[in-house]
């Protein structure tokens, strides 16, 4: 996709949510919550009239902002265990409803996990799951809250809102506390309030669908009226608009009365604009609905594009194969958690977009609304599922939970033609949370998803992630494949691929890579290649995530540099450039993301394999993606974050170049190290890798890259040590950078002499005291108050906007080191 292209889509979905909105008589309440961590005594102590400074007027509440996640810090707190609780949110509303008897509901794009919802002291809905759309019709508890006293003196002709959501622990509610993300608290998505009148409708499905040949498509539309509709005396109307916003066909479809369930009709369209990752072609529909002088309009995105996976073999779209290149996502970003922006998810989906993705798992629940939106405009294509994820199988609550889940994650979705498998669970094989773990009844329930799925939408398949015994119950499959991570050696990939491929009628391979500790990077990255066994054994096992025991494997006795990573992902997308029968893979994850089953990592409680960190900085790996996924000319010399490289003298050290042109040269202090020829299957780095003898001390080194009549150029400046160094001694604490408030502090490990250990992983603490702030709990490589030396040093930031403050760096079983910073 072409850049210019690609910044119109980013305009486009920045100004379509506000626009749908005004549409649909919807109003964001985002704006002057107050909120309360921790559990009330009662619905009374968030309404009662109380003056501050009185008694009654704790606990105190604080003013926040929507979206809101409590866990946005302590999730990764070094010190302690996330919060799961209960948590309170209040809001006074001013309600306007423009439509004579019409009704007033509080639509939840997402709030987790279970929330209960009141109007003053009338409870007036409730949810359970964090991940689904939902709605409160609070029209009633509103009119009859307006004929109180309280309205009028205390409220002032407002409307008390409070909610109460809670993470709490939970058996019996999906997804499991063993899953390896956290299970978050807040109202993590908008809240809008919306206006609708007598008759409105609750969902609009658009089924569209074209052969192969994109000859003709059809689009069949059915929608569903709010239970509150009357059923009779109403119009409607369908307006088809092209991708340019020209309408195309407009109909006044009779429909069958009586019933909440409605058939539109259908739409012929000749050789109509297919959607593709290159050309996303957008359609849109507009359903009106007139009844009583009031009129509803709602606005359905959809597209054309044909499916086909072949069995034991590729994947095709519009008839033509696609290799799937994808990755994952979990909701959840440094310093917000849950809580992303509208701007911070279209930032995350567009640098996917620009690394090559063609295709994403979303895991493991149902994501934001603007997540599906932004893999529609962008074209990405989704497999998304619901969180039955580990713990085995609970009772009678659990698996309503996860039907309600999958119903309405497929209708909710439905419209989007970046879908195109729906998951009905991850790792379901894992026991642990019930005393009983029986197959036969997680096959049933797998088979009674299934059958659900395919009901709701028979045009999409079905899939799982590693869960062995259910494999020949849904449509694709994925094994659980670590080649070269959790069990075995990289070099087995294909082997490993090709035989799972044939257990199955279609196979893609979604999770594979490994961690890398942001920074650290090794002279000899595949040294611990030599203690693992590589006998074709690439399934991960439980326990292969800990760092304590078992057997040897690359997860727990590897360097977790981001050299080692960059190798091991180079080999994987070399050796699927060579399997024919691929249908594809799915990188895990694309972003770091916190998780409360990793305390030991690197950063704590931070899974680690992600291409960038968990506030977006991009890690070396990224570029390795973008060298073979991208047609964009790029160029990326390895090491832009590795300062000091060392060895012996007259050493040759490899320098490696990530690239997509066909040949590149390479400059080290001025001087030219040759013209190299790209050849992906010239592993590493596709032959663009140089032995290069540096000099003691600075290095200057240059790549140049030419496209036509542009020429590329990177440049990366490195030290080269050849010092030995003895055991880590001390710590010295400096301030290296600074940018407006914000100052950036490097603690290096050395020794006695002062010499920089450039192999120490010791754990380095980080302390303040005074005026500034440390910018800690963001779980990122420089934003943690607890985290592993990377090449012997960790980096901090600190605000200070004036003053002094001091920062302290120690060493576990050392003293603290000491800078004073003055501004």
């Amino acid at each position: 996709m072409k850049k210019s292209r690609l910044n119109k889509i980013i305009a486009l979905l920045l100004t379509f949510g506000v626009a749908q909105l005004h549409a649909q008589e919807v109003k964001r309440i985002d704006q002057g919550w107050d909120f309360l961590k921790s559990d009330l005594g009662g619905i009374w102590e968030a309404v009662r009239p109380v003056g501050a400074g009185n008694p009654e007027s704790v606990p105190l509440w604080e003013q926040i902002n929507l979206p809101h996640c409590y866990n946005a810090l302590d999730a990764v707190d070094p010190a302690i265990n996330y919060y799961q609780g209960p948590s309170w949110y209040r809001k006074s509303l001013e309600i306007d409803n423009p439509y004579l008897n019409g009704h007033t509901l509080l639509h939840f794009e997402g709030a987790g996990q279970k929330t209960a919802v009141y109007i003053h002291t009338n409870k007036v809905g409730e949810h359970v799951g964090g991940y689904d759309e939902w709605t409160v019709d609070i029209t009633d508890a509103v009119e009859k809250f307006k004929k109180t006293a309280a309205f009028k003196k205390q409220f002032k002709g407002k409307i008390p809102l409070s909610i109460r959501v809670d993470n709490s622990r939970d058996l019996e509610m999906i997804p499991s506390d063993l899953s390896d993300f956290n299970v978050y608290g807040g109202i993590y998505r908008h809240l809008n309030l919306k206006y609708v009148p007598q008759t409105a409708l609750e969902r609009v499905f658009v089924e569209a669908s074209v052969g192969a040949d994109g000859k003709q498509g059809v689009v069949n539309v059915r929608g569903r009226l709010m239970p509150f509709s009357a059923q009779t005396n109403f119009e409607v109307e369908t307006q088809l608009y092209d991708p340019a916003g020209k309408i195309v066909q407009t109909q006044q479809p009779q429909v069958n009365r009586g019933t909440l369930n409605l058939e539109f009709g259908q739409f012929l369209v000749k050789k109509p604009q297919l959607w593709s990752p290159d050309q996303p072609a957008l359609y849109r529909l507009v359903t009106t609905i007139k009844s009583n002088g009031q009129v509803f309009k709602e606005e359905s995105v959809f597209g054309f594009r044909h499916v086909a996976f072949k069995e034991k073999g590729p994947f095709l779209l519009n008839g033509k194969r696609l290799l799937l290149r994808g990755t994952h996502r979990h909701e959840d970003h440094a310093g917000v958690a849950a809580a992303m922006t509208d701007d911070q998810i279209l930032q995350e989906m567009t640098l996917m977009k620009e690394m090559g993705v063609n295709f994403i798992r979303l895991g493991h629940y149902q994501q934001s609304r603007k997540v599906l939106e932004a893999c529609d405009s962008l074209g990405i294509l989704v497999w998304e599922e619901i969180p039955w994820c580990r713990g085995g199988l609970g009772g009678e609550v659990y698996q309503l939970q996860g039907k309600r889940m999958l119903t309405h994650m497929i209708e909710q979705h439905y419209n989007h033609p970046s879908v195109i498998i729906w998951g009905l669970g991850n790792e379901n094989d894992w026991p642990g949370d019930f005393t009983e773990f029986d197959q036969a009844k997680i096959r049933a329930y797998m088979s009674e998803l299934n059958d659900l799925a395919h009901q709701l939408d028979p045009s999409r398949k079905t899939a799982i992630r590693r869960c062995d015994f259910c494999k020949d119950i849904v449509d694709v499959y994925s094994p659980s494949i670590w080649a070269g991570w959790y069990r075995g050696v990289y070099t087995d990939y294909k082997t490993a691929s090709e035989e799972e491929m044939k257990k199955v009628k279609h196979f893609l391979h979604v999770e594979w890579g490994g961690d890398s500790h942001a920074r650290r990077h090794a002279e000899d990255p595949d040294r611990a290649l030599a203690k693992i066994k590589g006998d074709g054994t690439t399934d991960e096992r439980a326990g292969d995530a800990s760092l304590i025991g078992g057997a040897a494997r690359v997860s727990k006795d590897g360097d977790w540099s981001e050299s080692y990573i960059c190798n091991l992902i180079d080999w994987h997308l070399k050796e699927q450039e060579t399997m024919p029968w691929l249908t594809g893979t799915a990188y895990w994850p694309f972003k770091d993301f916190s998780t409360p089953v990793r305390p030991d990592n690197p950063v704590p409680y931070v899974n680690q394999k992600g291409v960038v960190e968990r506030d977006f900085t991009k890690k070396e790996s990224y570029y390795v993606f973008q060298s073979y996924w991208t047609a964009k000319p790029m160029l990326h010399i390895y090491g832009h974050t590795w300062p000091i490289r060392w060895g012996e003298k007259e050493e040759s050290k490899m320098i490696k170049v990530y690239s997509n042109a066909s040949e590149v040269e390479l400059f080290v202090n001025g001087e030219s190290q040759g013209l190299k020829k790209r050849n992906s299957q010239d592993f590493p780095a596709a032959g663009l890798r140089w032995m290069v003898k540096l000099n003691e001390g600075n290095n200057q080194i240059k790549a140049v890259a030419k496209n036509g009549r542009e020429i590329l150029v990177d440049e990366i400046e490195q030290q080269y040590q050849t010092k030995k160094w003895g055991k880590p001694a001390k710590l010295l604490v400096e301030q290296i950078a600074a940018e407006g408030e914000v100052i950036t502090v490097q603690a290096q490990i050395v020794d006695d002499t002062n010499t920089p250990c450039l192999d120490a992983k010791d754990w380095i603490y980080f302390g303040s005291t005074g005026d500034g702030q440390l910018i800690v709990d963001q779980g990122t490589s420089t934003g943690s108050k607890k985290v592993q030396a990377y090449n012997g040093r960790a980096l901090i930031k600190l605000r200070l906007p004036s003053g002094t403050a001091v920062v302290s760096g120690r060493m576990e079983g050392s003293k603290s080191t000491l800078l004073t910073i003055e501004k």
